[in-house]
């Protein structure tokens, strides 16, 4: 009884695994006939691969050693993050559109390369960030360096928010670590880490030569990150960024009004000059709290939207 049992097991046992064969075989053979052809009517494979890595890269007119095994590892790894993190350097794409040409025109007046504005990109992705150690703006300017160069910083009033006068202000840091240093690379470089802290590893390295020193990581691949950001928003195709016009964020079309007095409501004062509270607030970020209080009678400079060149919800 037990012997006939087994052999019908062992039958049963090889025709479930034929079944299963042809089952198999069937389904390959539909997957193959069905699978679309790769031609032009169809959209190719999605490829990871490594970003190209221009045979000539320089900082300023400052010519990178791509050369040195260990800068060109560095640039490629700020190429590869920047190529493949889409979420973050599709903001640098929008954002620049708007920002870039309020700064430019900044650092072109008081003699700084054009480079620099990719400065305040890796900064604070041009946003007024916070960051932990409580720098602040497009430029990320601590209190006490802020104050070093003419920000007013109060409660009330904190113009490390103020794009135009941030911008000014660190044109001002610039140019003096450009002549302390007698490289825009360094002088890049001190925005990091200070110009104390770039002195110091000179000295200890005994180099004056940026490509040359070890440092922390963060300011080992600040320049890098530049160098990267800067050749891709150059070149977006090439990296895979395939944005149109409409995609980008337009630069805000405002006028100035000059403010001498004393506002006890920027609410009532932003309803009266035909937007509202957040319109006003988005527009001059530097204005801290719902008033401004202004007792010797300073002169601000508010940015309002020209008429009709933005859309919010009315009231």
């Amino acid at each position: 009884m037990k012997k006939k049992s087994k052999v019908v097991f062992t039958y049963l046992f090889i025709s479930a695994a034929v079944i299963v064969g042809i089952l198999n075989i069937a389904m390959f053979s539909t997957a193959e006939e069905t699978k679309p052809i790769q031609d032009e009517h169809y959209p190719q494979a999605y490829k990871i691969i490594s970003p190209e890595i221009p045979e000539e890269l320089d900082f300023c007119g400052e010519k990178v050693p791509l050369n040195d095994f260990d800068v060109y590892e560095r640039i490629e790894r700020e190429f590869i993050a920047n190529t493949y993190w889409h979420s973050s350097t599709i903001l640098f794409f929008k954002r620049a559109n708007r920002w870039f040409p309020v700064i430019e025109p900044i650092l072109k007046k008081n003699g700084i390369p054009d480079d620099f504005k990719y400065v305040s990109l890796i900064e604070s992705n041009l946003s007024n960030a916070i960051s932990p150690a409580g720098a602040v703006g497009f430029w990320q300017f601590l209190r006490s360096t802020g104050r070093e160069y003419n920000l007013e910083i109060y409660e009330e009033i904190d113009e490390r928010y103020n794009v135009e006068l941030a911008t000014e202000a660190a044109c001002a840091y610039i140019i003096e670590s450009y002549q302390k240093f007698g490289s825009w690379t360094l002088a890049a470089a001190s925005y990091n880490m200070g110009v104390d802290g770039v002195q110091k590893q000179l000295e200890r390295q005994k180099s004056n030569y940026y490509y040359n020193l070890l440092l922390n990581e963060e300011t080992s691949r600040y320049v890098m990150r530049i160098l990267a950001a800067k050749t891709i928003l150059s070149n977006p195709k090439k990296y895979g960024f395939h944005l149109s016009e409409q995609d980008l964020y337009p630069p805000y079309q405002t006028y100035d009004l000059k403010v001498d007095y004393s506002i006890t409501d920027l609410a009532e004062f932003a309803k009266g000059k035909g937007i509202n509270y957040k319109i006003l607030k988005i527009f001059n970020p530097w204005l801290r709290d719902n008033y401004l209080k202004n007792p010797t009678k300073k002169e601000y400079v508010f940015k309002l939207p020209v008429e009709g060149t933005i859309e919010f919800v009315r009231e």
